[in-house]
Order: C-alpha cells, then sequence, then structure tokens
C-alpha cells in the first residue's frame, strides 16, 4: 500500500495559510548581536533548514533564492548524511535577501515545531531544544502572536491530514525532546492551542501551567545583564531598549 504524501501543491497552501510573522517585535535584532550581525534562523552556521523534496520542487519553481546546501564541515556533513532520502538541506542567500512568499515551512515555524503528546495528540507549540542557548524567542514566549500561533497548528493540520508520515515525525520529535529533558531533569516551553504556556515536567509527571512572562530563560538571554555583556564579549550592537519595534520580520 503507498503512503500519501505531500505534493508541491498542498505546501503552495501550506504557504498561503502560514504568512503570520512570529511576533510584532524583531526578534532577529536581539539574536543577530551574537551571532555575527545575522539572525540565528537566517544562517547556515547554526540551522540548516531541511525540505521534503515536494517542497523543494515548488520552491524552484518559485524562487532562485535557495540552493541545495553543500556542508563545509564534521556536524554539516553528519546532518547531510543523515538526513531520509525524502528530504534535503538547502540555503538561502542570506537575511538580506529575504524573500517572506518564499520562506521555507522550517523557516516559518521557527524556533517551534507541532507538539504530539504521549497519547499521539497534536495539541501545541513546542521547541526546538538545540536552539534554547541562542533563539531570543525561545527565552521570550510572551511576544508570540496570537495570529501566528492559529496559523501554525492550521498549517501543520492540514500537513498532517495530507501526508501522515510527517505526524509519524513530529510525534518521535516530541518522544526525543520529553527523553533528553528529562534525562536533564529539565521542564519542557510549551504553548497550547489556545496560546496558554506551561512547563511540562521530567518524566511524564504532567504539566504546570505558567505565566509566559515567567518561562524559562536560556543561555544570554537569563538577563538583561547577562545580555548585555554577552553582546558586548561578542563585539556586537545593542538593539535598543525593549521591546523593539518591528521593521520587517
Amino acid at each position: 500500500m503507498t503512503t500519501a504524501s505531500a505534493r508541491p501543491e498542498d505546501f503552495a497552501r501550506i504557504y498561503e495559510m502560514f504568512q503570520a510573522p512570529i511576533s510584532r517585535y524583531d526578534c532577529g535584532r536581539h539574536c543577530s548581536p551574537l551571532n555575527g550581525g545575522e539572525p540565528v534562523c537566517c544562517s547556515t552556521e547554526h540551522a540548516i533548514p531541511v525540505v521534503d523534496r515536494a517542497e523543494w520542487d515548488l520552491l524552484r519553481r518559485r524562487t532562485k533564492l535557495w540552493h541545495r546546501y553543500r556542508p563545509n564541515d564534521r556536524a554539516g556533513k553528519t546532518i547531510v548524511g543523515d538526513l531520509h532520502k525524502s528530504c534535503l538541506a538547502i540555503e538561502c542567500k542570506g537575511v538580506r535577501h529575504c524573500e517572506r512568499d518564499n520562506r521555507t515551512l522550517a523557516c516559518r515555524s521557527f524556533p517551534f515545531f507541532p507538539y504530539i503528546d504521549p497519547k499521539g495528540a497534536f495539541i501545541g507549540l513546542s521547541i526546538h531544544w538545540t536552539f534554547i542557548d541562542r533563539c531570543w524567542v525561545i527565552s521570550n514566549f510572551a511576544v508570540v502572536d496570537a495570529e501566528f500561533r492559529r496559523q501554525f497548528i492550521a498549517a501543520y493540520e492540514y500537513m498532517f491530514r495530507v501526508d501522515p508520515g510527517e505526524f509519524e515525525v513530529h510525534k518521535q520529535y516530541s518522544a526525543t525532546l520529553r527523553r533528553i529533558f528529562s534525562r536533564r531533569r529539565q521542564v519542557i516551553p510549551f504553548m497550547d492551542r489556545e496560546g496558554r504556556c506551561f512547563k511540562i515536567l521530567p518524566h511524564g509527571k504532567g504539566m504546570r501551567a505558567c505565566p509566559a512572562e515567567a518561562m524559562p530563560k536560556y543561555g544570554a538571554y537569563r538577563s538583561e545583564r547577562i545580555y548585555r555583556a554577552a553582546v558586548r564579549a561578542a563585539g556586537g550592537h545593542l538593539p535598543g531598549a525593549f521591546p523593539p519595534k518591528a521593521e520587517s520580520l
């Protein structure tokens, strides 16, 4: 029996459904001073976009923004080598050349992924944990816009209908997140479908409600003092008073 999978036209539909910026603030202004002047999510030094081959077929028809990612170090080669044959790694021309309509689904979602609970239900959004100390949004759940959340959920519900294999991928990814954070004895930051924030407790001990402003903070974003010191050490420029107005998200 052939398993259904997403087609290029399905990704075109998803792009139409999911256009909202993650926040009305320009989050890249906060992480870029610690990343050589570029947002973490827009540099393959940190984040390598992975796409389904059907999504790649769509992007090649629509734009010259993207090209195949060619790794030049061991870490990149490992990531590319471990990809399933249905996927490939790509790279854009950089944040200064961004075309909002031609961002990948991974770009639109970052730093979140659809969280599947142990019972197999898509209940909300959690974080790509490998970026926990580098992504400003992960330490600032309060800035996540409600329309972003609604479009994120609608886009992934559609994806899971047309490609059940993607649901299984995220189900396993969610299980890996729980296993890693239980081993670390850390709570998992989580936002449900209504925008309520929770800490998922280690070892399957449930969830604890938490105001967005009190959600965990990580790395250089643990406090303003630590952040300013980190920016100075990196030779970057402070973005100014929070919250900064978004110019182009």
